[in-house]
């Protein structure tokens, strides 16, 4: 297994020399890198996928336009049955894994720096359903919305290749607040009442919670103190929403750190195991064995 990372800040040669990497067959006809703070790519299909593509962790946020066909894929460990027309969003440092895809799959892609995000962010942050959208990975799509979400993917990739214009990133920007407030709050005026129903919101804000801290706290007491309820009533409410424990959850982000880390740096065990805060390579490496039923070393070498 081999997992690597994106990020928007490539030219045109080191793009390419990364998609063999990343499993990816882009066409010859793709856009190029606007400063580095945003990047569109439209109108693909399933054959740039290989048969078996690879974990992918990006450094920027990404916002997936799926128009045709379906497609199995876990974000961050979370599986889901993705079907148009929908938008898939992938936040920066989260991983991607494709497990499965259609035929007849049809897609654009947005990837946004944190740069863009944050200004985005100041001209949505009235908005109630905007962190809604923030929180949702997959988003359903109406069909009497699909084409008013075709043609701000169109429009935003005229203001992207329109390379004379001095206001682009403004003209970005604006285009999908305005967007936003027009059309795609449609979208998850449901989804933020429905947040508020007291399971999921407990989910949500505990993997939120085991997102920031992993590295650091891996003892359910810290994550059921912040919550304010009991680690029982923790563990067992993870368990009949996600199927995963809590103590569960919290091993699978440290382990999937530590295969990134494994696969895609330079950083040997002892300083993975220190990037982790483990209290020794020792120590880790017992703990990865454990989980994942080889050793460090074994699984970089895999």
């Amino acid at each position: 297994m081999q997992i690597e990372y994106i990020t928007p800040q490539f030219n045109y040669i080191k793009l390419m020399n990364k998609i063999l990497k990343y499993d990816f067959a882009l066409p010859d006809e793709i856009s190029t890198i606007v400063e580095a703070d945003f990047w569109v790519l439209k109108n693909y299909n399933a054959k740039i996928f290989s048969s078996k593509s690879n974990p992918v962790k990006f450094t920027s946020n990404v916002s997936i336009l799926i128009r045709k066909g379906k497609c199995n894929i876990d974000i961050n460990l979370i599986s889901y049955a993705v079907k148009a027309p929908c938008i898939v969003n992938i936040r920066r440092t989260q991983i991607l894994q494709i497990n499965r895809v259609s035929d007849d799959l049809e897609f654009s892609v947005i990837i946004m720096s944190k740069r863009f995000c944050d200004n985005l962010f100041l001209l949505l942050q009235d908005c109630i359903y905007y962190p809604s959208a923030v929180r949702q990975q997959v988003t359903e799509i109406p069909d009497s919305l699909l084409n008013k979400f075709e043609c701000l993917y169109s429009r935003i990739n005229s203001i992207f290749e329109d390379k004379a214009n001095p206001f682009g990133y403004q003209a970005m920007s604006l285009c999908l607040a305005s967007f936003f407030f027009e059309t795609a709050y449609k979208c998850y005026m449901q989804l933020a009442n429905d947040f508020q129903k007291g399971n999921n919101r407990l989910t949500s804000k505990f993997i939120s919670l085991v997102q920031k801290h992993f590295k650091t706290e891996r003892f359910l007491e810290f994550y059921a103190n912040k919550l304010e309820v009991s680690t029982k009533h923790l563990s067992r409410t993870m368990k009949n929403v996600t199927g995963f424990t809590a103590v569960e959850w919290i091993e699978r982000y440290v382990i999937l750190e530590a295969k990134v880390l494994l696969k895609s740096s330079n950083l040997n065990v002892k300083q993975i195991s220190e990037e982790l805060n483990f209290p020794s390579q020792s120590f880790f490496g017992k703990y990865f064995k454990k989980i994942v039923g080889i050793s460090p070393k074994d699984f970089r070498s895999s």
